[in-house]
This record gives structure tokens, sequence and C-alpha cells, in this order.
């Protein structure tokens, strides 16, 4: 919360530099003319700066930035600060942000997807919850399970995140089973699938009527850029309000 109101000030800055440009061909005339324009994202203390002209440009933002956050007592973080092109991809909040080229086209996009250390962060925590012995279950375990990667899809959900989803849910599968085989010693896997992976759908790990979730069915719900006319639920509801 702190940070947010601090930087604040980061915010008024930047937006400012981008409204004194005006419209949208002024901003045109002045990168033709060797300027830049800029326009940051930012959530809480973490931040990304959009720059639409060349590496020195960028580079110069360093200590723009440094100046204006230098009264509130901040400083830049050396080891999470860097200057990176569009094409060879950054992290934020998550996500990989990435501009690739099309498959089976010339052109470019750019794409979001879970970043690789998200990834590895949800198969630590799936790994740590199918150690032998710390469930009374696999009813117990799933009860667990479940949640965890549900609230990781729902977050990734936005992105290109099938190849992913299907990766995990392989993941949380292979590590399911073999925490069922670790505590049942002397199962088979034909024994394994008759008491715990038969029903509907096939094959999930399932006990009591709780089924292992998955990841493999959360819908990919890409978002869709609306610029700065985003309406939100105050302004509306001002809208529809009659004075008596």
């Amino acid at each position: 919360m702190l940070a947010n109101i601090a930087l604040s000030v980061l915010d008024a800055h930047f937006c400012a530099k981008w409204d004194s440009h005006g419209s949208a061909y002024r901003r045109e005339v002045h990168r033709k003319r060797g300027g830049a324009t800029y326009r940051i994202v930012r959530y809480a203390d973490d931040f990304v700066i959009m720059v639409v002209g060349t590496k020195a440009h960028a580079d110069a933002l360093w200590d723009e930035v440094a100046d204006v956050i230098a009264p509130l007592g901040l400083r830049l973080s050396a080891e999470k600060s860097r200057v990176c092109h569009l094409d060879e991809g950054f992290d934020f909040l998550g996500f990989r942000i990435q501009r690739r080229r099309r498959k089976g086209t010339n052109k470019m996009s750019v794409y979001t997807y879970p970043s690789k250390k998200a990834l590895l962060s949800i198969m630590a925590k799936v790994r740590a919850l199918t150690k032998r012995a710390r469930h009374h279950g696999l009813a117990d375990l799933l009860g667990r399970l479940n949640p965890v990667l549900r609230g990781w899809c729902a977050y990734f959900r936005h992105g290109v995140s099938k190849a992913t989803f299907g990766y995990l849910d392989a993941f949380a599968w292979h590590r399911v089973t073999q925490w069922l085989l670790k505590r049942h010693k002397r199962i088979t896997w034909a024994d394994l699938y008759r008491r715990f992976l038969t029903g509907r759908p096939g094959n999930r790990p399932q006990e009591n009527g709780i089924i292992m979730f998955d990841t493999t069915t959360v819908p990919i719900t890409r978002y869709r850029w609306r610029a700065s006319n985003i309406p939100t639920p105050w302004t509306s509801r001002a809208e529809t309000l009659v004075p008596a």
C-alpha cells in the first residue's frame, strides 16, 4: 500500500510526458524528429516503462527515474532493473512478455505466457504437497492440491497458457500417482487404476468423490485491449442514478 502511494509520482511524471505530445499524430511527428514516447505500467513497486525510440532513449531513463523517486528516499534496484528489447522478452508479474513471429506467417506479435520462474514455483508447490506421509489419504491430498492448481491456472488463463497447462497437468498427475504407489507399496498398476483412477473423467486420481483438478480444462480467455476508455462500475453506476 505504501509503495503504491509513494510511486504514484512516477505515474504522474510519465503520464504528463505522454499528454504533453497531445494527439497520436503529434506523437508520431515527435518520433520522426528523433524523439521518443513512453508509457508506464505499474503494480505496487513493480513497473515497466515501454519506450518507442532508441536504446539511448531507454538508457536515459535510468537517471530520469532515479531523479523522480530520489526525493522519496527510494532508488532503483540494479539487480531487478534492466533495459531490453521486446524481442528479447522480459518477466513481469509472473508473465513472460515477448514479441515473436506468428506461426506460419511473417508477422510479429507480442505474446504473454507464464514465465519459467512461475512454472517452476507451482511445480515446487506440487512437489511439496505430494511428499509421502504428509496426508491421511488421497482425498486429503487432492483437497489441498486442487485449490493450488485451480488458483494458479485462474491467474494465467489470460495468456498463451494452453501448452503450459498441459505440461503442469502431466507433472501433477505423475506426482500424485507416484505418491499413491509409494503409499501403497504392494499395489499394481491394474489395482491402482481400479481403485483410484477409474470413473469419469477417465484416469483422473479420485477418492470419496474428490477428483484431481484437470488444468487442461481451464478455458483460455485472451485479454482484449480497450485503450483508455475502460468503463468502471463506479462511473456506470453514477450515470444510471437519477436525482430524486
